[in-house]
């Protein structure tokens, strides 16, 4: 299971590639908007910098037209790094470029899906990964747990190499139920990651083991400090 940090903030970047296992970090135009307006390449260099060089970093492409994606594309991949995953959105001209930038052995995301049909397309094309919206698409009475599992289920029967990259979370169990139902990945903001430690009964348990242990040893003692003590 590869879990990644939807966000181009250096701080929570740097946060959670420290306490996490952390398999990459995914940006969009939406997400870099609320940067402000940064150095785009050199802001993009820096997570790389902090991520290194073994974890992904996706990077999407604005232009909507064939020849532009390339360019994009090809702009993302020189002034970042050639190992970027270029993100594109699944449509028909998005498609008609993935194929062309898996031609010139260039990673792709594929993003911006909502339906099952956009899934078999992007594996179709090579996708290195596709990006169903999991919140999106239950916002549009669209089964999230169902697209993600015929998808799954479509990479199995033609021995894909595509994984699912879920996206578009707003609660954790949604993340919960895209993994059950076979995705491979998912890319989360770092509130999410917040609130899987914020369960009250979390914090009680440490508390209470810290209690237990200190009405025996003492307040401030630990392990470490009885092993210091022979």
């Amino acid at each position: 299971m590869e879990f990644m940090l939807d966000t181009a903030k250096l701080q929570e970047i740097t946060q959670y590639v420290h306490s996490l296992e952390i398999s990459g970090v995914t940006s969009n135009p939406t997400i870099i908007k609320a940067e402000g307006k940064i150095d785009f390449f050199a802001h993009m260099k820096k997570i790389r910098e902090i991520i290194g060089a073994n974890r992904s970093l996706h990077v999407q492409v604005v232009a909507k037209d064939y020849e532009g994606i390339l360019r994009d594309a090809e702009a993302i991949l020189e002034e970042i790094d050639r190992d970027v995953f270029v993100k594109v959105p699944v449509n028909e001209v998005g498609l008609k470029a993935m194929k062309e930038l898996k031609k010139r052995g260039v990673n792709v995301t594929a993003t911006a899906i909502y339906t099952k049909f956009q899934g078999y397309l992007a594996i179709a094309a090579g996708a290195d990964y596709i990006a169903p919206y999991f919140n999106r698409m239950e916002n549009l009475n669209i089964n999230p747990r169902q697209v993600i599992h015929e998808l799954s289920e479509e990479i199995t029967r033609t021995h894909s190499t595509t994984k699912i990259l879920a996206a578009s979370f707003k609660n954790v169990e949604q993340v919960n139920a895209a993994i059950e139902e076979g995705a491979a990945a998912a890319t989360l903001p770092a509130d999410l990651f917040k609130q899987a430690f914020s369960m009250p009964s979390i914090e009680k348990a440490v508390d209470d083991f810290t209690k237990d242990w200190e009405s025996i040893f003492g307040v401030g003692s630990s392990v470490s400090s009885l092993r210091e003590k022979l």
